[in-house]
């Protein structure tokens, strides 16, 4: 999701952006704490543990769970705040990220007890846009979904033809999933997200992102 506001002061540049050091951290703790909901929302000998239930914890299938969560999950969400800053900076803004740490425990915590809902944070911006301006940095967020989607998909169906399962196939199929979802998800024109804005300044804009992302991220949801 992308905001208005910035706050911060920037410090370092990184790739011809500049980036401060809190938000460096915000970017760090919010791509950590996403791996760590989705481990433990993915991996059910957790959910026993809170239960009361001991035993059956594999050391491995945890770690190679939450390395696929950091690539998956992580990457895409990194990578869609990342795309709102560039074209905000593009536009000549201010342009940070900010991570919400009450939400990135909530998720943490819900994935414990097998609920997750992810709201991390989001870019925010200060400077002078048009309805356009404003519409192009919303919509950057999701079609880099589903450019991440289109680079997941090869391998997915490479793996799938092959046979190949384990660390390789879980990896492409839930980077492929995952950023079908958040396409979708952003995509719906309510409240903060992304498809509102767009929405509000390009209806035929709307309608040529929403309504293949939206359909992709329910099929993805319940075909994959």
């Amino acid at each position: 999701m992308a905001g208005r506001r910035q706050r911060a002061t920037t410090d370092r540049t990184i790739g011809g952006l500049n980036f401060s050091q809190r938000e460096l951290r915000d970017l760090l703790v919010a791509w950590l704490a996403l791996g760590l909901a989705f481990t433990f929302f993915l991996e059910r000998q957790f959910r026993r543990i809170v239960f009361g239930q001991f035993g059956g914890l594999s050391g491995a299938e945890i770690a190679s769970t939450f390395a696929v969560s950091l690539l998956t999950v992580g990457v895409g969400f990194l990578l869609h705040e990342l795309a709102h800053k560039v074209v905000a900076v593009r536009f000549g803004q201010i342009a940070a990220f900010q991570a919400d740490y009450r939400m990135l425990g909530f998720a943490v915590l819900g994935g414990l007890v097998g609920f997750l809902f992810a709201a991390p944070g989001a870019v925010v911006h200060r400077g002078r846009l048009t309805a356009k301006q404003h519409g192009l940095i919303a919509v950057a967020g999701p079609v880099t979904n589903l450019a991440l989607a289109a680079v997941f998909l090869v391998p997915f169906f490479l793996t799938a033809s092959m046979g190949i399962g384990g660390f390789l196939r879980e990896l492409t199929e839930m980077g492929l999933q995952i950023n079908l979802l958040l396409a979708g998800f952003n995509m719906l024109p309510f409240g903060p997200l992304d498809g509102r804005t767009v929405r509000e300044w390009s209806t035929p804009v709307f309608l040529v992102v929403a309504v293949p992302s939206i359909l992709l991220g329910v099929g993805a949801l319940f075909v994959l």
